[in-house]
């Protein structure tokens, strides 16, 4: 089996280890208006050419890849400053607002430990814009941040391996807010009880 994930199912498994199953495991997608938007959004900042402004020279649409982790994927924006010494700083783009949830930073830490492994630098900070709000949001990769990335990354691939799928999560407007809603089916699952009911069939 492929163990390989792509950096943006680490998102996808932080906002909700069964949304995660539902599209690396069962294979299944939709959309809404939300992924929509966050489409339009990626085919514009995906589009532009490299260039340089000043001390800092921009690269879009990089590719990322770690043999340590398992990771492969892309980044929106890579910024190389040279003003004082050489410092690379990953830019994601996000279509909502910032959130007090580390979803979309756990993400770009996850780009940012690929490029360390790549180009064999240390970054300390990298940086989420959102477009709801036209603000710049800085994110410092501590080392909380980076050991629940790592933690994450596992775990996602222990599901995978297990092929199967959680619950949903208890967070209702968490639900209401993702594409796979309909698919997913959170309300009606909560009270169904049949499973709960034949696993304590099976108890000592």
């Amino acid at each position: 089996m492929d163990d390989t994930l792509n950096i943006s199912a680490i998102q996808h498994y932080a906002y909700c280890p069964r949304q995660f199953a539902l599209i690396h495991v069962e294979q299944v997608w939709d959309d809404n208006r939300f992924t929509a938007e966050g489409l339009l959004l990626h085919r514009r900042v995906d589009g532009g050419e490299p260039e340089q402004r000043g001390h800092v020279r921009y690269e879009r649409t990089v590719l990322l890849k770690s043999e340590r982790l398992g990771l492969i994927g892309k980044m929106d924006l890579l910024e190389i400053d040279t003003s004082d010494g050489y410092r690379l700083i990953p830019v994601e783009y996000k279509r909502g607002r910032s959130k007090t949830q580390d979803w979309d930073r756990l993400q770009l830490c996850a780009q940012a430990l690929c490029l360390e492994e790549m180009r064999h630098v240390d970054i300390e900070e990298g940086a989420i814009w959102y477009w709801e709000t036209r603000r710049r949001e800085e994110v410092r990769f501590d080392t909380a941040l980076r050991a629940r990335t790592e933690a994450i990354i596992v775990n996602a691939r222990n599901l995978i391996r297990n092929g199967t799928t959680p619950p949903p999560t208890e967070e209702r407007k968490r639900c209401r807010a993702c594409s796979l809603y309909e698919l997913c089916q959170p309300d009606a699952l909560r009270q169904d009880h049949s499973a709960a009911y034949i696993r304590d069939l099976f108890q000592p």
